[in-house]
């Protein structure tokens, strides 16, 4: 397993994080999963073996039991691995019960670390932008915490472009803790964070993890043009997270996807980690399994190395055309371009 630093910070972090939302299967996101105890703690046990050092869950997942069960397979090794965890969803009934307010964020880590049994969180992570509560507040919030020694790192996820480069400046004008991180979607069949985040990333310095990498199980192969979906599957019936605009392309992507796989013997999953553990920026993918069969599949993504062909068929298959300003851009200020930009434009220079 290779080891990656997260953004500036000198913190270093297994380019396969292990995702807990299954943990639990309750309350809210409840239908991606119902991992209890025994099952987490295999499962654990595996990602630690494979050489996995950070774990990612999130207050709501579950209503919480995710962080308990976390927590609680955990005891006893807690100091070998790093926890990283969420909050700013809407956590209950209250009016103060979701957001990035003080209130709310020191109310929220107090909760997850009594549930996850230690005393304090790896990496903080302010799950969704909210554009009501003032940017400084916010990030006052996160730095006492961390001055505090409740919070070592503080991140973000979900956030445009414009939104997490203002927190980045407020941060930086008012001397407040810089989030290392943002955790996103980013996959083969949405690429939409290469236009504005995955370029902000590599000038900000910061990392990035990636929130389902295989787009919910859409690029695991099992989602076939003219095949019926197997049993039990989600997507494109009633779970639209991620989208799909575009099912032809979709399915074009995935038949190249099994095309390499089958070149390597593997599954189309592990070509898909693969391809992302390739990609600027990417610092590491969270994955999640509902099964200890496919967490190994998944982890042994992290040692399969594809050619610059094989990378090349997936770009082009999975390719959108450039949007304003990039395309502008390509044509008129490619003497003035950034490895930032490149990590953009590059492919379209002539």
């Amino acid at each position: 397993m290779e080891y990656r630093r997260l953004g500036r910070s000198g913190l270093r972090v297994s380019t396969i994080t292990m995702g807990t939302m299954t943990f639990g299967g309750q309350g809210a996101f409840a239908n991606v999963g119902n991992t209890d105890v025994a099952q987490a703690r295999r499962q654990v046990d595996v990602a630690i073996e494979a050489g996995v050092n950070l774990f990612d869950t999130a207050d709501i997942y579950s209503d919480g039991v995710s962080e308990d069960i976390l927590g609680e397979v955990l005891q006893g090794r807690r100091d070998d691995v790093l926890v990283a965890t969420k909050a700013r969803m809407v956590a209950g009934p209250g009016p103060n019960d979701g957001g990035a307010s003080r209130h709310h964020l020191v109310r929220s880590v107090e909760r997850s670390l009594r549930r996850l049994r230690t005393d304090h969180v790896d990496l903080y992570q302010i799950h969704e932008w909210d554009g009501q509560t003032p940017l400084e507040e916010t990030l006052e919030a996160l730095d006492t915490l961390v001055r505090s020694g409740k919070v070592r790192y503080v991140g973000a996820s979900n956030h445009s472009g414009w939104q997490l480069m203002k927190a980045l400046a407020v941060a930086d004008a008012r001397g407040y803790q810089r989030y290392v991180s943002q955790q996103i979607h980013y996959t083969l069949q949405a690429r939409d964070a290469e236009d504005e985040l995955v370029p902000l990333t590599l000038d900000q310095d910061l990392g990035i993890l990636v929130w389902s990498p295989l787009a919910g199980g859409l690029l695991s192969g099992k989602y076939r043009r003219d095949r019926s979906a197997p049993e039990g599957s989600r997507h494109l019936t009633d779970w639209s997270e991620p989208p799909v605009h575009d099912e032809g392309k979709l399915y074009d992507t995935v038949d190249v996807l099994v095309e390499v796989g089958e070149a390597h013997g593997v599954s189309a999953a592990q070509v898909a980690l693969a391809w992302l553990l390739g990609r600027p920026g990417v610092t590491s993918l969270v994955i999640g399994a509902r099964t200890e069969e496919q967490l190994r599949d998944n982890l042994a993504a992290a040692d399969l190395v594809l050619t610059d062909d094989e990378r090349r068929r997936l770009d082009q298959v999975s390719a959108v055309p450039l949007r304003y300003p990039h395309w502008h851009q390509a044509a008129t200020a490619k003497d003035r371009l950034s490895a930032a930009d490149l990590s953009l434009l590059g492919p379209h220079l002539g």
